[in-house]
């Protein structure tokens, strides 16, 4: 795989997709540059990946502040030279109907799922320009594909970062950067813990998650066949989903 020794920096790493993409990047001989809040856990994951022979590192990393985002970008360049690939995985959801005006929710939606990935390319854009080679991943959702009740401001912020991303695609026909949407239906992570607070919403969701939810290593994979692609290859949509997902 050309994954191997590309420097590979992933936001939301703690848990998850995030998580198992480091995993899995790292098991390809990929150099993992770990970002997310919960510290504990990064550590204990970089200390997995390193004992099993692979390299990682790791920074504490909110996307909603930009200098956390430069912070993850300045540790690949310090400890592994380059940075060939941000993964811009981090997002929180909040599910509910409009007319519950969850306006504190929709927010911070707002600055997490799409201010944060305007972070993260303002932090490595510069970087790839200079190198003259780089690749935006980002992880969106299906919910920006199938539009749904109790998911209009989830699914218009997943929406937004894909709109985000072409225009960025269009704007970068120099060959430098490549740019890639993950849109993952059900996958079995901690997202919708903290989603819904309605105690009927939340019993479905859960049982959706447990009847249709795939590995989060099924998104890994989707995400390094992308990158693992030819730099004159880009590959701008990629949705993967249980195959009984309606």
């Amino acid at each position: 795989m050309t994954v191997q020794d590309k420097v590979i920096a992933i936001t939301g790493a703690s848990s998850g997709i995030g998580e198992a993409t480091a995993r899995h990047l790292a098991s390809h001989g990929a150099a993992v540059v770990l970002g997310a809040r919960r510290t504990d856990r990064l550590d204990q994951l970089v200390q997995e990946i390193t004992a099993a022979g692979g390299r990682a590192a790791a920074v504490r990393v909110d996307v909603t502040d930009p200098d956390d985002l430069r912070s993850l970008v300045d540790l690949a360049l310090a400890r592994f030279g380059r940075l060939d690939v941000l993964v811009a995985n981090a997002g929180i959801s909040r599910i509910s109907p409009i007319t519950d005006f969850d306006v504190e929710g929709w927010s911070a939606m707002v600055d997490v799922n799409v201010k944060g990935v305007l972070h993260g390319i303002a932090a490595a854009l510069p970087v790839f320009r200079a190198q003259g080679s780089g690749h935006l991943v980002t992880v969106v959702s299906t919910s920006g594909l199938k539009i749904v009740p109790t998911q209009a401001v989830y699914a218009g912020t997943k929406n937004a970062v894909r709109t985000l991303l072409e225009a960025l695609r269009q704007e970068s026909t120099d060959g430098v950067l490549r740019t890639t949407s993950i849109s993952p239906g059900y996958v079995r992570t901690e997202l919708i813990d903290s989603a819904v607070d309605d105690p009927q919403l939340r019993a479905q969701a859960k049982q959706n998650m447990s009847d249709l939810g795939i590995d989060p290593t099924a998104v890994a994979r989707a995400i390094a066949f992308a990158i693992d692609q030819p730099d004159d290859v880009e590959i701008g949509d990629l949705t993967i989903r249980p195959t009984r997902q309606g």
